[in-house]
Order: C-alpha cells, then structure tokens, then sequence
C-alpha cells in the first residue's frame, strides 16, 4: 500500500538513497585497511561496515574510528583523504542510481527538491557529473562543506536545503538510507521516510514511516 505525504519540499540524502555508492565505499574501506595491514576477514568487514553506515560524522570522523579500532599510525586526515582516493578510483569504473529513483523524482517534479549529504564537495561534484544530478535538482545540492563539516546526526545539514529550498523544516520531507540520517532528519524537526535499500529494517526502524521502494510513497502537493 502506498503511503500518502503532503509536504512543500522533499530532500534526498545521497549514497544509497538515490545513487547506488554503498559498495563503492565499502570497496574503499577494504582497500584501505588491506593496504594498512589489515586482515580484512568476514567478520571484520561486518564490524567495520556496522560501526560507519551512515556516515556519521563525514569522512574524516570515520577513518578516525578506523584509527582507533586498529591503531593505525596515520593520521586520520591521511586516512580520509586514502579512501577518498580509493572510492574515486571505484567511482570512475561507474555508478548508478537506487532503482526506482528516477520515476519518483518524475512524479515529484513539481514540488523543490534538494541533496543533503554528508560527502564533500568534491564527491558530490564527482556524482553529479557521472549521473548529471543537476538535471534534478538544480544547484541544490549540498554536502558537509557546505555546513561547516557538521555531518549527521547533527541537523545542519537537512535545515541548510530546507533554508535553500525557502521552506520551514516542518513542511519538509526527507528520505534517507540510515541511522545517522535519520536522527539527523529528527533532530531537524523533519519528517523522514527511511527506504530500506540495504534490506535491514533495523537501520531505518527510526523513520516515521519505512518503505522497501520507491513505489510505495505517493507525495500530494499542500494546499
């Protein structure tokens, strides 16, 4: 059954909401410990890939919980800045959008949208220019830069767009992938679908309402 919404505005997070990167960062986490030592077994990829989903806290506050975890003698900026390297590198070999994204925004054309990310804004310029985002969403399109690198949980993010898109943080919506999302879209004051693209309820048990696909949210216009 569809769930109706009303709203003025919808913000999308990115990575595994509308494009299809989650194994594009995975890839560069394995690459990056292996490189660092590691031995990157099952269970390893499992912890690693539980403690980061999300993104919480960006890129760099990631490769410092890598840091610690494994005790890794670089710093975490040269850490962040080695996987980012390893994910453009997995980036160049392709990436595509989350299936049913593009028929929904073409529903949903009507209404002001926007990206809020916790990438830098130099991978979103990279996924723009693979996937043209800009065709969706304009110039509205904003990452961790943009808020001073306060990444989720904190709100920053998703009440810079809403401000962008001209719109109170209560008339919005935001669909999101992930915990950190999540509580990022709450603390906002904003009401969050989670889409269940990595098939673990559990990840988006927080969102006012959970859907697997796209399909199943059907947006009314506000009077």
């Amino acid at each position: 059954m569809k769930k109706r919404i009303s709203c003025n505005a919808i913000i999308f997070d990115m990575d595994g909401t509308i494009v299809d990167t989650n194994v594009i960062w995975d890839t560069a986490t394995q690459r990056l410990l292996m490189a660092k030592g590691v031995d990157y077994t099952p269970a390893i990829h499992k912890a690693v890939r539980t403690m980061l989903m999300g993104g919480a806290g960006g890129l760099r506050h990631g490769c410092a919980l890598l840091k610690q975890m494994f005790d890794l003698s670089d710093t975490a900026e040269a850490l962040a800045q080695e996987k980012k390297q390893y994910a453009h590198e997995e980036y160049a070999r392709g990436i595509k959008f989350i299936d049913g994204f593009v028929d929904f925004h073409s529903k949903i054309a009507h209404l002001p949208t926007g990206i809020a990310t916790n990438a830098d804004n130099h991978t979103l310029l990279l996924t723009n220019k693979a996937l043209n985002l800009e065709r969706f969403f304009g110039k509205h399109m904003y990452g961790i830069s943009h808020v001073n690198h306060l990444g989720k949980p904190h709100p920053a993010i998703f009440l810079h767009v809403a401000q962008q898109l001209g719109q109170e943080p209560a008339r919005c919506v935001v669909i999101e992938d992930s915990e950190t999302g999540i509580k990022a879209a709450r603390a906002a004051g904003i009401f969050c679908i989670g889409i269940n693209t990595h098939r673990n309820r559990d990840l988006v048990a927080l969102a006012d309402i959970v859907v697997d696909h796209y399909d199943e949210i059907d947006f009314l216009d506000c009077e």
